[in-house]
């Protein structure tokens, strides 16, 4: 097989993306300490740097003394050099949320997604609209968006036409972004999974930072997870991997809204929990309008009720088997507990659900192994999404819109 050589063109966006990603996680930091923690020599450290402060992608912040010498200049990544959006696309609504590059919230909007299922053809013009009204709330235009990023149900399918295929809420090839050009957005746009974004955003800036082995877990209306093996996100052939939910529990089990039997989802996913406990309460409807709402209710009951505390005690050890197979599996050094029902679930049931978690672990493996829950909460997804286009720019060293690609 040829091996390709490396250009200087590439050698410099390789440079220019260890330099900004260094400064965008560690910063603010000198030119001294930016070669000192890169390995670049501090020639090329200045060159680099003073094309990215020319491009106003880089600023300083102020200065350090140093040893004997004069103050050092401190330098950090520029927030004001343009904006992202996170979407995070739920089962019952669209959350979008405006950031600046230092990763400061500026904005947020919410919609609410018609039940049961969120249909595709509403879902683009929804954001759209949204989208719309988050940036004139805000005094930002679509030009000054570095991108946008999607975090959505199911499996991405990346590729010149990205597709998001999510048996359970039917979606099967849906082109989302296709979907909101033809509704008018015109930023570039990165789709993920919604449990990646999450995953990414915990690596990034909550409990999984420091790790380099974990998995990242959400639960919802459905459930998935992120995988991190030795600080990468593990996708599988076709980022299809982390689909936790739908393990097998139980052969032959509860009917998933995959189709399949005995998924984990139908066991600890907020929509096959609240169906066993409507089931329990022979029939009758659970109190409260919504999801939320009526897990709240469930929780709250269980001090009273025998038949509540009987659903979420078998449902701590559903979910305790279900995070024993991915102590067993991918031996990681922490596990995060999130997504709205995995936060409700641990705030108040984390020690039973650890205990559940150890019965079913191998032991020397679950002895290595924390588990602790999310700490962004509910805007994990978005804030995750909105990683999506700063991860580009990051590792190209080079902003996605054309006026500002380096050459």
């Amino acid at each position: 097989m040829e091996v390709k050589r490396a250009t200087v063109r590439d050698l410099r966006r390789r440079n220019r993306s260890t330099l900004l990603s260094t400064l965008f996680f560690e910063g603010p930091l000198s030119r001294f300490e930016l070669g000192q923690r890169t390995g670049l020599s501090a020639a090329t450290v200045s060159n680099v740097v003073g094309e990215m402060v020319d491009d106003h992608l880089v600023v300083e912040a102020g200065l350090v003394e140093s040893d004997g010498g004069r103050p050092r200049v401190l330098l950090r990544v520029n927030p004001s050099y343009g904006h992202v959006i996170g979407v995070d696309v739920g089962e019952t609504g669209v959350t979008m949320e405006l950031f600046d590059l230092g990763m400061t919230r500026l904005a947020a909007h919410a919609r609410p997604l018609p039940p049961p299922r969120p249909d595709p053809a509403l879902v683009a013009p929804l954001i759209a609209e949204g989208l719309a009204e988050l940036l004139a709330g805000a005094g930002v235009t679509q030009q000054d968006l570095i991108g946008i990023g999607i975090g959505v149900p199911g499996t991405v399918e990346q590729g010149d036409t990205v597709r998001v295929h999510a048996q359970a809420i039917g979606w099967d090839g849906i082109a989302v972004a296709e979907l909101l050009g033809a509704s008018g957005v015109t930023a570039p746009l990165f789709v993920d999974n919604g449990a990646k974004t999450q995953g990414q955003a915990e690596m990034w800036f909550g409990a999984g930072r420091g790790a380099r082995h974990a998995v990242i877990a959400l639960i919802g209306s459905g459930v998935g997870a992120t995988v991190i093996t030795d600080g990468t996100t593990y996708r599988g052939a076709t980022s299809s991997a982390g689909e936790w939910g739908h393990t097998t529990l139980m052969f032959d089990g509860r009917t998933c809204r995959c189709g399949a039997k005995g998924c984990l989802e139908a066991y600890v996913g907020a929509e096959g929990i609240l169906d066993r406990f409507r089931r329990e309460r022979g029939g009758r409807a659970v109190p409260r309008p919504d999801e939320q709402s009526q897990l709240d209710f469930l929780l709250s009951a269980a001090e009273r009720s025998t038949t509540a505390r009987r659903v979420l005690e078998e449902t701590v050890g559903y979910l305790g088997a279900g995070i024993a197979n991915l102590v067993n599996l991918f031996n990681p050094e922490r596990i995060v507990l999130g997504g709205w029902a995995g936060l409700a679930l641990g705030s108040r049931l984390l020690p039973e659900i650890r205990v559940a978690t150890a019965a079913h672990a191998l032991r020397h493996a679950y002895e290595q192994t924390s588990i602790v829950l999310c700490e962004l909460g509910s805007d994990a997804v978005a804030v995750g999404a909105a990683t999506l286009p700063v991860e580009a720019l990051l590792s190209s060293g080079a902003d996605s819109r054309a006026r500002r690609v380096v050459s």
